[in-house]
């Protein structure tokens, strides 16, 4: 049927929402805007490659956001406008000769795999097409003076998304020409394929896919994002090591100083193993062991905190948002309570939550058994996450 590439466009600066960075990599529960709108296409089976557009300022929050996401080709660099923006990710698609191309905006994460499939669909079958969602409220036209001139017919009328699709030659034709004639100042591709001469095919949008674009956008988007995530789910986790020789113990993350080391294949972070575990639990998706075999030589040694940020990696990969991670640890020594804060927050910063959705408690064994007699270390979790009901 030929390749099918999409354009994601991120090179905009958001300003109206505000903040430290871009919209597109600001987080709804806890992700990026851009990851779920970058992982909708990467998972769609009709898409064969991704083209992203970026700010060049915006490459370290691009790649942390993107990761692990397969069919993404190297960001290229937008422009001052959407329009050039768009244009650059279009040109760089020319060595894969796609067939079609989907232009998508990355500030609109909750678009579906069906919106995909009838934007690929409509794109094949018209050559330009668009999704429309129908207008609800009754519009009117207003003069200079803010007095009603005119009542639309609103069952012509439509707000217009994207995905927009395009047969590729035919885009990029009518970005040449554009460039040729000095024009920038389009603001959708259709816009532009309806100038260059080509008409354009209106298929069903979605309500859903919304675009933020102001901070009570993003604040709709936070509650009806968690409000969708009704599958509760809980797990507990459980780990232990012994004392070894050694100046320093790896606990929740931070490095402590005693006068024993831990024995353990990797660091032996008992607190992040039990969280690990916990999530996984969660999930139902095995142990810690499963994923990294303690006879795998390449985990000897390795730092605890690749494997929760793994685990929690799995919960975002099915849509679902960590609620909270508790730990508990118990050992006569050393003192965990100076260093709780610390761990809270290394905790937070690994699995991407708040810290205040972090609990970290310490308790001894009141000298019984072998944490009692300084022979060992125990860490026990829980892990509460959410996910998309999927009534299995």
């Amino acid at each position: 049927m030929g390749i099918v590439a999409a354009v994601i466009v991120a090179a905009g600066r958001g300003q109206r929402v505000g903040g430290d960075i871009p919209k597109q990599y600001q987080t709804i529960a806890g992700t990026p805007v851009i990851r779920p709108t970058l992982a909708a296409f990467a998972s769609h089976a009709q898409i064969d490659v991704i083209q992203p557009v970026i700010h060049p300022a915006d490459e370290k929050l691009f790649v942390s956001a993107s990761s692990g996401l397969g069919k993404l080709r190297d960001p290229v660099a937008g422009g001052a406008t959407r329009q050039t923006s768009v244009r650059a990710g279009v040109q760089a698609l020319a060595a894969h000769a796609p067939d079609l191309v989907l232009i998508h905006d990355a500030a609109r994460p909750f678009l579906s795999a069906d919106l995909i499939g009838r934007a690929v669909s409509a794109g094949r079958e018209f050559g330009a097409a668009v999704p429309g969602v129908a207008i609800a409220d009754t519009v009117k036209k207003i003069d200079d003076g803010a007095m009603v001139s005119e009542t639309l017919d609103r069952s012509r009328l439509r707000t217009v998304q994207t995905p927009q699709a395009f047969g590729y030659q035919l885009i990029a034709e009518a970005h040449r020409r554009a460039e040729a004639a000095g024009r920038d100042d389009f603001t959708d591709d259709a816009a532009l394929a309806e100038w260059a001469g080509h008409r354009v095919h209106v298929f069903a949008g979605e309500a859903g896919n919304v675009k933020l674009t102001t901070n009570e956008d993003f604040t709709r988007a936070e509650l009806l994002h968690v409000a969708a995530l009704a599958d509760v789910r809980t797990g507990n986790g459980f780990d232990v090591h012994i004392f070894a020789d050694g100046d320093h113990v790896m606990l929740g993350g931070v490095r402590i100083p005693h006068t024993r080391g831990v024995s353990g294949h990797s660091d032996a972070d008992v607190a992040l193993h039990a969280l690990v575990d916990a999530i996984l639990g969660a999930l139902a998706e095995g142990d810690i062991g499963q994923h990294f075999p303690p006879s795998d030589p390449q985990w000897r040694g390795a730092s605890s905190d690749r494997f929760l940020a793994f685990a929690c990696e799995r919960v975002r990969a099915r849509g679902g948002l960590i609620g909270n991670l508790d730990v508990t640890i118990v050992c006569e020594a050393p003192r965990v309570s100076p260093h709780r804060d610390a761990m809270r927050a290394r905790i937070a910063e690994i699995a991407g939550i708040s810290a205040a959705r972090v609990g970290v408690k310490a308790t001894t064994s009141e000298k019984l058994g072998f944490t009692g007699r300084g022979e060992g270390i125990v860490a026990m979790a829980t892990a509460t996450v959410r996910l998309p009901w999927s009534g299995a």
